[in-house]
């Protein structure tokens, strides 16, 4: 566009300028040489041969055939077409139009673009460490839920396999019985050897107790009270055999939920029919049957104590010739195992004289077993599996 002063009126335009020189010091030409039939005037300029100098005019359109411009885009000034040309093929553009951004989005931060999402719309903005924490969150949800579930059917349903079983390199023999179909003086035998206040507890342990144990843990020392019989419950079932401190914290929370949906008849049940006698035995049934020829219902007093002995180390005996236990093993350890039996001889008899079976009529457990109805889960016959094992040592 043009950047002189606008013309004066038009009334002007036909006034004849004076007849001295003009304002460029010019005397303007005469009138037959005038061209176009312009007349000038007194505001126009000259050029250096005395012809007046057109300036551009802003009160009118430009002349046909000026091409100082180019021709407005067809369309509005976003580039949309013609109204007539809306509803048929548009005209063809040397460039894409330039469209506003839309009005109901912002516009994104310079030197980024949105991205598109699914459906055109756009995509969800946000740190990628959220979104990741958001869904370990969501997938620790749904373990925990499982496992809820997992142990609340531990109420009613058996087991097929433990995670010790299935760690013993050796094959585990196992029998579930029910445990009205046990000894009373057995179960009795096991709450005073592994957690004597098992029948008096809220949960799966005292708190303070667990706190002296991971001290004397830290502190290298012996452990001063060991597990409760829950703890040992969710060891044998979902975990393992190591002694580091990460286990030992991971039994701890996991029992607290165990003894929150078990309750304490169900405890002891689960412990004594999945917890190891012997280098492959696991649970009372197989281990009445393999060490003295009786079902669990008819052990005695001292049959009981010697097999309860049997609970710290159980891997390291096998059985005697006609019966009992033997401690002359393989590997030379069976004097570890010898030391828990005459440990547990030494002090589980005298709970027994002192309170006899009441801990365990205290959990539900009333009767004794011989009272109850036969059933064909009450393992009064010898598992063949344990004749099996029997007949292969030769110690029938």
């Amino acid at each position: 566009m043009g950047s002189y002063e606008p013309d004066p009126p038009p009334t002007r335009r036909f006034r004849r300028g004076p007849a001295g020189p003009g304002p460029s010091g010019y005397a303007p030409p005469p009138e037959d040489d005038r061209y176009d039939g312009y007349v000038p005037s007194e505001h126009d300029r000259y050029d250096e041969y005395g012809r007046p100098v057109r300036r551009p005019r802003f009160d009118r359109p430009p002349p046909s055939g000026n091409d100082w411009y180019g021709a407005p885009p067809a369309g509005d000034r976003y580039g949309a077409p013609p109204a007539a040309a809306r509803y048929g093929t548009p005209p063809a553009r040397p460039f894409p139009p330039v469209r506003p951004f839309p009005p109901d989005r912002p516009f994104p931060p310079e030197g980024t673009a949105p991205e598109a999402g699914r459906r055109g719309r756009p995509a969800r903005t946000g740190r990628p460490r959220r979104r990741i924490l958001r869904r370990v969150a969501r997938l620790l949800v749904v373990l925990a839920v499982v496992q809820a579930l997992v142990v609340l059917s531990l109420r009613w349903v058996d087991p097929p396999t433990t995670a010790f079983m299935s760690a013993n390199p050796d094959g585990a023999i196992q029998q579930s019985v029910p445990v009205e179909h046990v000894s009373r003086t057995f179960l009795a035998a096991v709450i005073a050897h592994e957690d004597a206040a098992l029948p008096t507890r809220s949960g799966a342990f005292e708190w303070s107790d667990l706190w002296d144990r991971a001290q004397a843990h830290l502190a290298g020392e012996d452990d001063p009270s060991g597990s409760t019989i829950p703890q040992q419950v969710t060891k044998n079932l979902f975990l393992n055999q190591e002694l580091s401190a990460f286990r030992k914290g991971v039994e701890a929370l996991m029992s607290v939920e165990v003894a929150a949906l078990i309750d304490d008849r169900r405890m002891l049940e689960l412990y004594v029919n999945y917890a190891q006698f012997g280098p492959t035995l696991y649970g009372v049934c197989a281990a009445s049957w393999y060490y003295f020829d009786v079902a669990p219902r008819d052990l005695s007093q001292a049959q009981a104590v010697r097999i309860v002995g049997l609970l710290p180390s159980p891997g390291h005996v096998q059985r005697a010739p006609g019966g009992g236990m033997d401690f002359e093993v393989d590997d030379g350890m069976g004097w570890l195992s010898r030391s828990h039996v005459l440990n547990a001889e030494a002090r589980v008899p005298r709970h027994l004289d002192r309170l006899g079976t009441q801990p365990v009529e205290d959990i539900g457990i009333t009767g004794s077993a011989s009272d109850q109805e036969p059933s064909g889960d009450d393992c009064t016959t010898r598992p063949d599996e344990i004749a099996e094992l029997i007949a292969a040592e030769g110690t029938g």
